[in-house]
């Protein structure tokens, strides 16, 4: 029986454990998808006890805790942070299996130098020794940045984001470099009952009027050139589903009236606008040489109830089953009959990685290599079987070799372990491939395949290095 998460957890052959140990594990982390607030980067902030690092803000946890029947006040309420943690503690041993009960432990060991098991139990213990360390601002943000060895981070902002963090976080002691990255939703979601009043913002920062759709564009594209000049490199797109409904430019002019007007659209209207924006965005950022993430199936805010009453991003969302095949194909074509950036798709459901698979090989070329990307398991796929379940189908069915790699998709500061888990699970994937003898145990081959897919293609792609 192997001992708990030793150093060889995950790596189940020799290979897979000369790869990880020689190869994976002490290279740098470039995390180019995040929802890290830059604001906790510029000041280093600190935190008071453990909670206040690892519970607030964690949705996943919080999923975790109302399914072993946790009450709410110990989750996103009115309970004490040693209450929440000991409700949090209390529940671990139910989670044999989730990646949430490794990423705990990996986080308790990597940053806290903790290898017992947490549990009801174990609790006092390990709330005393982690809270003395983070008293004693022994670790800080940029404390966790340098021991996980993060080289650069990008945010995720929306157009009408100052960015004035990152401004000040290029003259800081920040041992990380931190990029925004251009999150346009709100742009695109004009059936949103605040819309107009998102207008509003970008018309203040940006001193535009914005009565026309020709005028939101001009907006658009100066808040583009703004956050090219702080160094941005990466557009991302989150979509519930892909829309796509032919549109021309009057017709998104009439639609966009409509929406100051505060007319109901119909679906058709919505698809068609959304289209026509993302389309005349893709030709922006191939302009601007950045890369274009879509996340897409996703079903947000399911519980209405909880959500009048907490708001969104508190863990009530779910893994949508749309089809997007057809409409995905169709708006690449039309973004590739102008120009298409280099393009990563994700989908929440692991039921589409076959179908993206097949669709980004359709639309690959010589201008990049592996320009379209399908992008890492997030989310509800972010554990074993999802990771592994994705590499099988990049490799199934397009160069696995050219994967730009993990992201943590996180607002915890202590998710950078969620990279080591993925490089566990990828070194003992190939290896065990090699093992087998589907694959040459090549050492100087598979030391240039493991670095690239952990590190250098990541940097490459998202040419981080110029």
């Amino acid at each position: 029986m192997n001992q708990f998460m030793n150093a060889n957890f995950m790596l189940y052959n020799d290979c897979a454990q000369h790869l990880y140990h020689e190869y994976a594990k002490n290279l740098p982390i470039i995390d180019y998808h995040c929802h890290i607030d830059p604001q906790q980067i510029l000041v280093n902030s600190s935190f008071s006890n453990l909670t206040q690092l690892w519970l607030a803000g964690d949705h996943y946890k919080w999923r975790a805790m109302r399914s072993c029947g946790v009450e709410e006040k110990y989750i996103t309420g009115n309970a004490t942070d040693y209450d929440k943690f000991l409700a949090w503690a209390t529940i671990i041993p139910q989670l044999i299996g989730n990646p949430l009960y490794h990423w705990t432990h990996l986080e308790l060991q990597r940053y806290f130098n903790i290898m017992q098991p947490l549990n009801a139990d174990s609790a006092p213990f390990i709330w005393q020794q982690a809270n003395q360390l983070l008293l004693k601002g022994e670790l800080t943000v940029n404390v966790i940045l340098q021991r996980s060895q993060v080289e650069l981070i990008c945010t995720t902002d929306d157009p009408c984001d100052s960015l004035f963090a990152h401004q000040q976080l290029v003259n800081s002691s920040c041992p990380s470099k931190v990029l925004p990255s251009f999150r346009p939703d709100r742009a695109l979601d004009i059936s949103n009952h605040d819309y107009v009043k998102w207008l509003t913002k970008l018309s203040q920062i940006t001193h535009l009027s914005i009565k026309t759709y020709s005028d939101l564009l001009q907006a658009l594209e100066q808040r583009l050139d703004y956050f090219q000049l702080i160094g941005c490199k990466v557009a991302d797109h989150g979509l519930n589903y892909i829309p796509f409904a032919p549109c021309t430019d009057s017709q998104a002019e009439n639609i966009f009236a409509q929406a100051l007007a505060k007319q109901p659209l119909t679906e058709l209207a919505e698809n068609q606008f959304r289209a026509h924006l993302l389309i005349w965005l893709a030709k922006q950022y191939a302009k601007r040489d950045w890369s274009m993430q879509l996340h897409c199936n996703v079903l947000r805010n399911l519980n209405q109830q909880k959500y009048l009453e907490l708001g969104a991003d508190r863990g009530f969302d779910s893994i949508n089953d749309s089809l997007i095949a057809k409409p995905l194909a169709q708006l690449l074509n039309a973004m590739n009959q102008q120009q298409l950036p280099r393009t990563i798709l994700y989908s929440l459901n692991p039921r589409d990685n076959y179908t993206l698979a097949t669709i980004m090989g359709s639309f690959q070329t010589s201008e990049a290599k592996g320009k379209l990307q399908l992008g890492a398991a997030w989310w509800f796929n972010d554990q074993r079987d999802g990771i592994e379940e994705h590499l099988r189908s990049l490799a199934n069915l397009g160069a696995l070799g050219t994967f730009v790699g993990m992201l943590t998709d996180s607002r915890s500061f202590l998710s950078y372990t969620r990279h080591e888990y993925f490089r566990r699970i990828l070194c003992n994937l190939i290896g065990s491939w090699v093992e087998k003898g589907e694959y040459p145990a090549d050492l100087n081959n598979l030391h240039q395949l493991i670095s690239n897919l952990c590190y250098y293609n990541t940097k490459t792609y998202f040419k981080f290095g110029d």
